[in-house]
């Protein structure tokens, strides 16, 4: 099973200097599964490429005031753990500002709900967050435009409703199972950026803004079709974005992954090559080179040549050892090749080396379906697992994907 994208960790976030060791067992070799059996299993999951930012619940909003409290009304604070994936913290500090009255101008409660609305999506308490959104009524409301409240935003005009607000009022729904909901208030939210893009267009004011957030829009709903397996759909998504940034090696590499799942082989290969023949301008050389090197290993795990994947991913984390794309996929063409020993290292090795990054609900399924495989006593190994990462994860990571 193929997904475009891993869950996204923030690589920025700090490391603690008494962070506990994971230490893994070797496999034992009399519980080992005969490796002429093993089969590919559901919670086995190839990735393409890596997320960087795919949704507003893992990004905070851009308003922020560093003349607040530092304690409890400080939104940089808030920022700060929201970087480190301190969700319950963030929950904690909303709370007491409220409970101290310490919020007094509209778009301060508007700026903490949307943080709260996030974290209560992040720690997937979606029904909470619902009703907060719900709370909200009419967005376009005149009661949430800096107009009605000429006394303290003089000389101010427009709404004062966060972006990322509106986005999780269409993001809620999908968590909470009604994902048709989700999708229609997803396009009208498209629609409502492309009306403010004309709107901005015909006074020549900037659009540089709300073109961003289009084509974010956008990306969100080709990552719901995607995850539907809604390949027509996804692709003419991804054609009307590329028209808007043909530059981007990113989008055309996803550009090549759906025609690979639409079975069109051959022509994910020339888009593939295409990439490699670009000049990279929005990457490093290091992410540049590895985003090549996952095309090329993508061509060569649909053909079943699992040595020649392998070798491609290696080269990737040689280059990027926090790679988790590369790190996870080597691990499962491992596995297909019958080397679970090997396969099952990799993952333990990378959760080793750069936990923050490793730290991913898809990789870490992985690991506990090879150790279902490869023990005996694979229950007691997975609650070991899954112990560590109770110490040592953010918040929001689900540590069901350990299935202890």
């Amino acid at each position: 099973m193929f997904s475009d994208s891993s869950p996204s960790m923030d690589p920025a976030s700090p490391e603690s200097e008494t962070r506990p060791e994971f230490n893994p067992s070797s496999v034992d070799s009399t519980a080992a599964t005969n490796s002429a059996t093993v089969q590919p299993i559901e919670a086995t999951t190839f990735q393409s490429t890596p997320s960087n930012f795919t949704s507003a619940a893992d990004q905070p909003p851009q308003e922020r005031s560093n003349s607040l409290d530092e304690l409890t009304h400080d939104l940089s604070s808030l920022h700060e753990l929201s970087t480190r994936g301190q969700w319950e913290a963030i929950l904690d500090k909303i709370s007491q500002s409220r409970a101290l009255f310490l919020l007094t101008k509209p778009h301060e409660h508007l700026t903490y709900l949307t943080y709260q609305v996030i974290a209560l999506t992040k720690l997937r308490r979606s029904d909470e967050a619902s009703h907060e959104l719900n709370s909200l009524h009419d967005f376009d409301g005149e009661h949430y435009r800096y107009e009605s409240f000429p006394e303290i935003y003089p000389n101010q005009k427009g709404s004062m409703v966060p972006f990322s607000l509106r986005w999780l009022y269409a993001l809620v729904p999908t968590k909470l199972g009604n994902r048709q909901e989700g999708l229609d208030r997803l396009y009208t939210l498209l629609d409502f950026v492309r009306e403010r893009i004309k709107e901005k267009e015909s006074f020549n004011d900037s659009v540089e803004l709300w073109k961003k957030r289009e084509i974010f829009v956008m990306s969100c709903l080709l990552g719901f079709h995607l995850g539907h397996k809604e390949f027509g759909v996804s692709l003419e998504l991804i054609k009307e974005l590329i028209k808007r940034d043909p530059l981007d090696p990113v989008l055309i590499s996803k550009l090549g992954s759906v025609q690979m799942q639409f079975g069109d082989i051959e022509g994910a290969k020339a888009t593939f090559n295409r990439v490699e023949k670009m000049s990279n301008g929005l990457l490093n050389e290091t992410q540049f080179k590895n985003l090549v090197g996952r095309n090329k290993a993508l061509v060569h795990v649909v053909a079943k040549d699992y040595v020649s994947a392998v070798r491609e991913y290696e080269e990737c984390i040689e280059r990027d050892n926090s790679d988790v794309v590369a790190v996870n996929n080597k691990a499962l063409c491992l596995m297909y090749s019958r080397d679970l020993s090997d396969a099952i290292k990799v993952l333990e090795s990378a959760l080793e080396r750069v936990p923050t990054a490793a730290l991913d609900e898809s990789l870490v399924g992985n690991l506990c379906s090879m150790y279902e495989l490869a023990y005996v006593n694979h229950t007691d190994v997975k609650r070991t697992l899954n112990n560590w990462i109770a110490r040592v994860a953010p918040d929001d990571f689900d540590s069901s994907c350990t299935r202890v």
